[in-house]
């Protein structure tokens, strides 16, 4: 298996758009078999993927894949970054970057707006959602220049898109967290608003740095789909957290020691308990957007010993008090879902 691998699926989605001798070219100088693209289970490794990004950029003069009303012209994410590292706060860089890719794209307005604990970027769209891949390609720059500006990993709430569920999203839920939601009344991105106010310290090493990577540091969030964590996490999905196995018993399931169990999970850049909170995680927001479940219910499915202990939990995970969030995705709240 690949570490930080990415599906063949999304390189077909990259190529959509892109006349085929071109596409066959920037294949070969980013070293994909063209045969891959009929194998549904390949995977490339995230490098190659940047390495195929990169090609068609050049190749093109459009580091946004031919999917927009204007190209976003090679050299433009860079640009991006460094405009953006002169602002005051994130908030003051996000917004400049969002104007900039407004103007250099076209068709993609996004505006950024704080709802109490809860921040918002929403998508002007014309009547036609734009595919999946559009969408996702889009925000993963924006939330990959977000967490540069605030020098830290700023987690997603939630993703919200007009269109329906593409066939494809083991990736996209990999990238973006689980609670993606499809057929939307607006495509948004929600994340936590505290990190708006914090001053962007970067300096120019930084933006050397970060702009030599370009774009493959937008892309290292992907892991292996068959990694240990990712076999531990899929079980706790299927099994209430009062029941969730510990270490002893997984070591055993597995047939490993203990000490191996903590190893693997270490060699992935998880722990046992890392895995399980990003469960909680997922269902926390997954129930928090049903309206009929209430807080106390959500606290008990979570293993929480009340709903104060889950509320600190919660804005300790994103920053976020989890009743502004549950209002502003069921439209209950200030600024809800305008149609």
């Amino acid at each position: 298996m690949i570490k930080d691998s990415i599906s063949i699926e999304l390189v077909r989605q990259a190529l959509h758009a892109i006349a085929p001798g071109c596409a066959a070219q920037a294949l070969a100088q980013a070293h994909i078999p063209a045969a891959a693209l009929a194998d549904d289970s390949a995977r490339v490794s995230a490098s190659t993927y940047a390495g195929l990004w990169r090609e068609l950029a050049v190749a093109i003069d459009d580091e946004f894949f031919n999917m927009a009303p204007r190209p976003l012209r090679a050299g433009s994410l860079a640009f991006l970054w460094r405009s953006a590292m002169g602002q005051a706060s994130v908030a003051d860089g996000l917004g400049l970057g969002l104007e900039f890719l407004r103007l250099m794209l076209g068709g993609f307005c996004a505006s950024l707006e704080r709802q109490r604990s809860v921040a918002v970027i929403s998508l002007e769209e014309a009547a036609q959602p734009a595919p999946a891949f559009t969408y996702f390609t889009f925000w993963m720059i924006v939330h990959g220049l977000t967490c540069w500006l605030a020098g830290r990993r700023v987690p997603i709430l939630a993703v919200e898109l007009r269109g329906p569920a593409p066939e494809y999203c083991e990736d996209y839920r990999r990238f973006f967290g689980t609670n993606l939601r499809f057929d939307q009344p607006c495509t948004r991105l929600i994340f936590a608003a505290d990190c708006l106010d914090l001053p962007v310290r970067r300096t120019e090493a930084d933006l050397q740095a970060v702009c030599a990577e370009l774009p493959g540091n937008l892309l290292v969030k992907y892991r292996d789909p068959g990694g240990l964590a990712r076999r531990v996490r899929d079980r706790l999905r299927t099994t209430p957290p009062a029941a969730w196995p510990e270490a002893s018993q997984l070591a055993v399931d597995y047939g490993m020691s203990v000490a191996t169990l903590r190893r693997r999970l270490a060699a992935e850049g998880q722990s046992l308990q890392q895995v399980k909170a990003s469960v909680r995680k997922e269902r926390a927001v997954t129930w928090l957007a049903e309206e009929g479940v209430s807080m106390a219910q959500i606290a008990e499915r979570l293993g929480f010993a009340d709903e104060s202990s889950f509320y600190r939990a919660f804005r300790q995970w994103f920053g976020s008090n989890p009743g502004h969030y549950r209002s502003l995705v069921l439209g209950t709240g200030e600024n809800a879902h305008r149609d």
